[in-house]
């Protein structure tokens, strides 16, 4: 990581020294990492760093030249970083998110310095939940479709989640349920033309959920997919990826 990004980190911390602890995941396609960094000479112990990194062409698995794609996932971080710059305060306790400490763009590299949520009492990840769970999970998305209703999603993707009609031509020339493939542009026109639009989370599923211990309380992470929308959309992916078929 360059130096003008430690400077941020340290400046956003108050941290006299920075060191990496972890590297949580990787971002897809190879376009950076999430990382821990440990601080010392700060009050917090630890941050997360979400280090946006873009590939070079030979290392893309399709190439860039024509990858709808890679358009997309590039566009994804600028709206991250929209979401985190402008509108991420207006959450409170009831859609819990973690705080953006610091934000930089240089060049083809983005960092988003983050609260830890580990050390904010929400450690624990779930790929399976309980009623418990589930419902904390339900109240979080009605918090925030709650918070964010009737408000124009500037800056983000005008139609948000990653999954919608526009951007899967694919999925569905291939789709198996006749009715339901006869019946997908009537469902995205109704969803579109909802009267009570709101900010959708985008990627709702519960990969994207902290836990605390006990399960009762939940933030979320991960806003690449932040925009417009009917709030049913989060709810119906969230319930998609917690049960089996």
């Amino acid at each position: 990581m360059n130096m003008d990004f430690i400077e941020l980190i340290k400046k956003a911390t108050g941290a006299n020294r920075v060191f990496e602890q972890e590297m949580i995941q990787s971002l897809w396609s190879g376009y950076g990492k999430i990382l821990r960094y440990g601080l010392e000479g700060s009050e917090r112990s630890s941050v997360v760093i979400k280090h946006v990194k873009l590939p070079d062409e030979a290392n893309h698995p399709r190439g860039w030249n024509s990858d709808i794609s890679h358009q997309r996932k590039l566009k994804s971080y600028q709206v991250e970083t929209a979401w985190y710059k402008n509108w991420s305060k207006q959450c409170d306790k009831f859609c819990r998110v973690p705080q953006c400490l610091g934000l930089k763009t240089q060049g083809e590299e983005v960092l988003i310095v983050l609260e830890d949520l580990d050390v904010a009492g929400y450690a624990s990840r779930k790929s399976t939940v309980g009623e418990n769970e589930l419902a904390a999970c339900v109240k979080w998305l009605a918090n925030f479709h709650a918070t964010y209703l009737g408000q124009e999603a500037k800056g983000l993707w005008e139609q948000g989640t990653y999954w919608h009609l526009a951007t899967r031509p694919d999925e569905l020339k291939v789709l198996d349920d006749q009715a339901l493939k006869a019946a997908a542009a009537c469902i995205d026109q109704k969803l579109e033309s909802a009267r009570y639009k709101t900010l959708v989370h985008g990627d709702a599923k519960l990969a994207n959920f902290c836990f605390s211990e006990d399960g009762a309380k939940v933030s979320a992470v991960d806003f690449q997919y932040v925009g417009g929308g009917c709030g049913m959309k989060d709810l119906a992916y969230f319930i998609g990826s917690c049960l089996y078929e």
